[in-house]
């Protein structure tokens, strides 16, 4: 292309008139450029006021310097456009036009070639210097608001950005949510299932998908976790039941106690601050049980984190279902399809203990406790009594027999003529373990909700006791116990479960067993035997006895899994849910299960956020996960909350302004996208308004009175 300036005579308005003449080398521009028709050579002679001549490939501009300059900029940024592949209509002319005439710094060329997606040869871009300023700040920022009225492309734009984000693994999930209390409140007695209900109120957001990603591929997303369409009374509650147990350092406390500033145990093991917490009312809940026994009580729409056995052969990360989405899929054909993850081990807050924990751990697997005569133990490994007596300071053992050991006094059991406790004796009384029999033995809680290594040393005392090491040809080896106590048997799952471990148990009825066999005469089984199969993670060995020690060793322990076995409905329950500052955002519950409520690495979209209430409005941007971004868009001139209801859009710029990293686009008729007659309608309305509100405000102070006292007019007779 290139410029001529030439002079010419002046018009009949007697003013000096300059020719400049633009040549167009390239044929093919040249077609682009005068549109089907001539329709946009056509628009552009009726909005520019020089003349416009064009003659094979050269266009000559008469008219006033000033007015030249302009119209030679504007087919400079036409042409650009052309190169650049883009194909002119009149409504990208329109809108190049404009931005020349705002003067800003970007040049429509920019703006209007700024690709975000392209799909089936059609490509997505910002179409007015408005949207071009909302996509750069939903790039620059954590939490947009998108506010504009319906035609700017607020929630297209910024769909396509999220789909842009996922594709670039920036995220790893999208969810896209609109207020629709309707669906989950005014339509519950039409026919149809859920999903019937609530389409229509989602559907623009799936229409935008469609766009977006090929259709074949949706489904398989959204059954994924990957994507999740869903109204906003759906998304809030992901919620337990107000009496579900929640880990702290000191141990459990139900949810429903919980306040923010507490700390709770993360999936690390380490303590996290809860940063919220929200009531949610009476909800559906189903009660979660995994594999190993574990189980817990949450709604249908609270968070999972799990693992396919395709996510793990495929290195893919961990996905994030609902509980609703995984009911009737848990198994493909015999195999458990969810995999939950495990907690690392806890660090409970250090406390002394009376005991070493090792020597107690011993006591309780292989340990007469009664107390009602000098404590013993019994075993066939001398090297366990060599252990608990190095672990007993003030005790020596006295070996009675082959496999029996007293624990006696290192000084004899006298001081200055009088009589003394023994040392284990006084312990067992402080932890209340004296008297206690197999079937009633237990782990003291000191010991129980103690650091991780006190805990392990009260296992491998048991194990090294009471259990062992089982092989398999081909298999890794497992951990199994065995205990005639129902509450020791408990403790152990407990201590197995908070060092990251899995454990299963089965009873073994005393009834109908074969008698054991004492100095060749049989012995009946008086109590209930309870045997538990272990596995504890790599890195934690569960023997200090060299020969079990050794035969663990051999094989490894193998990896533990918990899977997710049966999810059954509960009824209803009042609830609430917890917000926590863990970067993966998850915490512990019953049984050590890993859940979670906050959305990390996700994109998510409110879509019609006029409609949400200050309250909705709140409840929404604390899910702000990690590595997650928000984009919020809606109209506030089109309000369909009922009457006296504030919209949570309309003041959450007043609590939010100045908040870093928070930004509020402002889009108005100009970047309207749609049918021209559409800004002209956006405009039209808010000159009527403008002009209901200036006649409200003069009939108010027509009457003063009645302003002030809030009464009616009276009526006519």
């Amino acid at each position: 292309m290139t410029g001529t300036p030439n002079p010419s005579s002046a018009g009949s308005s007697g003013a000096a008139r300059v020719q400049t003449k633009i040549s167009v080398s390239d044929p093919k521009i040249m077609v682009n450029l005068l549109g089907a028709k001539d329709e946009i050579l056509r628009y552009i002679e009726r909005n520019l006021a020089s003349d416009v001549h064009v003659r094979g490939n050269e266009i000559t501009i008469t008219g006033d310097p000033a007015e030249n300059a302009t119209a030679e900029r504007l087919f400079s940024e036409l042409i650009e456009l052309i190169e650049k592949g883009e194909t002119l209509t009149v409504d990208s002319v329109r809108r190049t036009a404009n931005m020349l005439e705002e003067n800003t710094t970007e040049r429509p060329a920019e703006v209007l070639t700024l690709n975000i997606l392209s799909r089936r040869g059609r490509t997505i871009r910002p179409k007015t210097l408005g949207q071009k300023h909302y996509v750069d700040a939903i790039d620059e920022n954590t939490i947009v608001f998108g506010i504009g009225p319906a035609g700017t492309g607020k929630t297209y734009l910024a769909m396509a950005k999220a789909v842009q984000a996922l594709t670039a693994k920036q995220v790893s999930r999208i969810i896209l949510t609109r207020p629709a209390v309707e669906a989950g409140e005014r339509l519950g007695f039409l026919p149809g299932t859920l999903n019937e209900k609530i389409d229509p109120y989602l559907r623009p957001l799936y229409d935008a998908l469609h766009d977006m990603l090929d259709p074949e591929a949706i489904p398989r997303l959204m059954a994924a976790g990957t994507i999740e369409v869903a109204p906003l009374a759906y998304m809030r509650g992901r919620a337990q039941p107000l009496d579900a147990k929640v880990l702290t350092p000191e141990g459990w406390r139900p949810i429903g106690d919980l306040a923010v500033g507490d700390l709770v145990v993360g999936s690390d093991g380490l303590p996290t601050p809860v940063l919220g917490v929200y009531p949610q009312g009476r909800k559906e809940v189903y009660r979660v049980t995994t594999q190993d026994g574990a189980s817990t009580i949450a709604c249908g729409e609270h968070l999972w984190t799990v693992r396919t056995v395709d996510d793990r052969s495929h290195g893919r990360p961990a996905r994030v279902l609902q509980t609703q989405d995984m009911i009737g899929k848990l198994r493909r054909g015999h195999v458990h399809r969810y995999e939950l993850p495990l907690v690392a081990p806890v660090e409970f807050v250090p406390q002394d203990v009376p005991m070493d924990p090792y020597a107690l751990g011993l006591l309780l697997g292989d340990g007469c406790l009664t107390t009602r005569s000098t404590p013993s133990f019994s075993t066939a490994d001398p090297e366990l009594a060599e252990a608990l007596d190095a672990a007993l300071p003030k005790i020596s053992l006295f070996r009675k027999s082959e496999i029996d050991y007293v624990l006696r006094r290192a000084d004899g059991g006298g001081r200055g003529g009088v009589i003394t406790a023994n040392p284990v004796t006084a312990v067992l009384r402080e932890l209340q373990l004296a008297g206690t029999k197999s079937e009633t033995k237990f782990v003291p809680e000191a010991y129980r909700f103690n650091s991780a290594a006190v805990r392990l040393a009260i296992l491998q005392g048991l194990f090294d006791s009471d259990g062992g090491p089982v092989t398999q040809l081909g298999r890794t080896c497992r951990i199994q116990y065995t205990t005639c106590s129902e509450r020791l048997r408990d403790d152990v799952v407990f201590l197995v479960r908070s060092l990251g471990g899995v454990a299963y148990w089965r009873r073994r009825p005393a009834l109908g067993r074969k008698p054991g066999l004492a100095k060749g005469r049989e012995v009946g089984y008086r109590n209930d035997a309870f045997v538990l199969d272990i596995r504890l993670p790599e890195g934690v060995q569960p023997f200090r006895l060299a020969r079990k020690r050794a035969a663990y060793d051999a094989t490894g322990g193998g990896r533990p899994m918990r899977f997710i076995h049966e999810i059954e409905p509960m009824g209803e329950t009042e609830t609430v849910c917890i917000q926590v500052a863990a970067e993966d955002s998850l915490y512990v519950t019953d049984d050590m299960i890993v859940t979670h409520n906050t959305l990390n690495d996700a994109f998510i979209i409110l879509d019609e956020a006029q409609n949400t209430t200050p309250e909705q409005m709140k409840m929404f941007l604390t899910r702000l996960g990690f590595g997650a971004k928000i984009v919020v868009t809606g109209d506030v001139t089109q309000v369909d909350l009922p009457g006296g209801t504030t919209s949570g859009l309309k003041i959450v710029r007043q609590i939010l302004q100045g908040v870093e990293d928070v930004h509020f686009a402002e889009l108005s008729s100009s970047d309207v996208v749609r049918h021209r007659l559409v800004a002209e309608i956006v405009d039209a309305y808010a000159k009527y308004d403008a002009e209901q509100e200036q006649l409200a405000a003069q009939s108010v102070h027509a009457v003063p009175g009645r302003a002030a006292s809030g009464g009616r007019p009276g009526r006519r007779r």
